[in-house]
């Protein structure tokens, strides 16, 4: 059995995590302690098998203990992105049924204004002193009545897709009850994949509300390992807490690997990162000539996997198959891949069209039964509307998502192309390439830069990036114009709100 209460039992001492910032350490012990004492909290308010409890909180030592509170009593939660508009809470909160909410001080605001109109949620915790309306959770547990003996089964997250092209949607796991130790499929796969046990140092640089951080570090703690949590990701930072904690383990996103690789060659060198055995990329496209720069770096310890919050696929390759198949995500693992046209016939190796997945795992979207079976085809397959192509090897390539896909005069243009041709340029940080509307030609290739620091914006800047591009690819693939930006919206997780970039470009006038 792989679970904190039996590493709390043979090793209490040990850290299950340790917040960067702060240095706050909590052992396996405190992590069972509080976590079960948080459970019997919320069983002590009713809350039983299958109800749904929410999390709108920062990178705080409080988050997993309450998703391990949650995980021990058979409950389904979700972790809310910290940068969501009250409005969006409101939506998800009322929309995933949940009955209790755990919040903190720095997004009290934004959870009071949430729960105004929403008397379901019922139960209202702050991990800090409490506000109007909001009772201090541990004040709560201390509080309770101990005799309150919930009974244990293993739960399940209920998280929402990052909402870059509408409104977020619920992804509904099957809830089966399990006995409390039985691992889900996914800390079944990072061991196997990737060697995560009781000997993993895992960094976790990025929000624990998104999926895979949160699933990650709740996979160290089944295994024994410890995670070291950032609280928010800066790039020397997390170089310097390899060093010193002697890290095994990190997941990082594209975007991540870019502002390392950008910072001087001796600052990167300064660091001692030896004790590296694995790093893994996934979340949105890694432009290929970072990946190699990474490798090159890092040597043959990059790994990557494309999935996604519903995990009806998951591909993975190790370093040395990637610079076989360069540009690849790729071989099916969970779930079989397919390539299928807008007809839903199969294409040719090498031809792109809509990803889809054989066998997978079960999944639907809360409370949108159209959505869900848009997902199906008649075979049972599943798909995310993700672009992309299978070579001869069964190797999967990605090319966009379907709302990202550009069409120009009748013409498809990924626009992920540009992105990565752009984004190597030493004065470009961060790029987003978009259509926009055009009379004649439906539309036509944009694009908006954040220039890295020090990079003033000038008329030559535009000249000098259209012209780069260019240079690596097919002129009707690269942006008509470029517009510069202090910065990009991007989710924490790597993902473009290009759906924002969009409607604020809709109404421009191309030339």
């Amino acid at each position: 059995m792989d679970f904190p209460d039996t590493h709390a039992a043979a090793h209490p001492e040990r850290p299950a995590y340790i917040m960067a910032d702060t240095g706050t350490v909590v052992t396996y012990r405190e992590l069972v302690d509080e976590s079960r004492s948080i459970s019997k909290l919320m069983w002590s308010r009713g809350m039983r098998h299958g109800d749904c409890v929410a999390i709108l909180m920062e990178n705080k030592a409080e988050l997993l203990k309450v998703a391990w509170a949650a995980q021990r009593i058979g409950l389904r939660y979700v972790t809310l992105s910290t940068r969501l508009l009250a409005d969006d809470v409101a939506y998800i909160l009322g929309d995933s049924g949940a009955r209790c909410l755990f919040t903190s001080r720095d997004l009290q605001q934004i959870a009071t204004a949430a729960v105004a109109e929403l008397p379901s949620v019922a139960h209202r915790f702050i991990v800090d002193d409490p506000i109007d309306g909001f009772e201090s959770l541990s004040a709560a547990t201390k509080s309770m009545d101990e005799t309150v003996l919930p009974t244990e089964r293993e739960g399940v997250d209920l998280l929402y897709s990052s909402g870059t092209t509408g409104r977020p949607k619920g992804v509904v796991a099957e809830l089966p009850l399990h006995p409390l130790g039985t691992p889900p499929g996914v800390a079944e796969l990072l061991h196997r994949q990737w060697g995560f046990d009781g000997n993993t140092v895992y960094l976790s640089p990025a929000p624990l509300y998104h999926a895979a951080p949160l699933r990650f570090n709740m996979t160290v703690h089944r295994y024994g390992g410890t995670a070291v949590v950032m609280e928010r990701f800066d790039t020397k930072r997390a170089l310097e807490l390899i060093e010193r904690y002697q890290v095994t383990h990190t997941q990082m996103v594209p975007t991540m690997f870019v502002r390392i690789l950008k910072l001087p060659a001796e600052t990167r060198s300064a660091y001692n990162l030896s004790s590296l055995t694995t790093v893994v990329h996934a979340a949105a496209p890694c432009p290929p000539d970072i990946k190699r720069a990474m490798i090159d770096w890092l040597g043959p310890i990059v790994h990557e996997y494309y999935s996604s919050t519903e995990s009806d696929l998951f591909t993975a390759l190790n370093s040395q198959e990637w610079l076989s198949h360069p540009g690849s995500v790729g071989r099916s693992l969970v779930g079989t891949a397919h390539i299928l046209d807008d007809a839903g016939q199969e294409v040719p190796n090498g031809e792109p069209g809509t990803i889809w997945s054989e066998g997978g795992l079960a999944f639907k979207y809360l409370n949108d039964p159209e959505k869900t079976a848009s997902s199906r085809n008649e075979k049972g397959w599943t798909t995310v509307g993700d672009l992309g192509y299978l070579d001869d090897d069964g190797y999967l390539y990605l090319s966009d998502r379907r709302a990202d896909l550009i069409l120009s005069g009748g013409v498809n243009i990924y626009p992920r192309e540009a992105e990565d041709a752009l984004i190597v340029h030493p004065k470009v940080a961060d790029a987003a390439v978009f259509g926009i509307p055009h009379d004649e030609l439906g539309e036509i290739v944009h694009a908006v830069v954040q220039p890295a620091t020090g990079v003033n914006v000038t008329p030559d800047l535009e000249e000098e990036l259209l012209a780069y591009c260019q240079t690596r690819l097919a002129k009707y693939k690269c942006p008509r114009h470029i517009d510069f930006e202090a910065e990009l919206p991007r989710h924490p997780t790597g993902k473009l709100y290009k759906r924002l970039l969009r409607e604020h470009y809709s109404n421009r006038t191309p030339a």
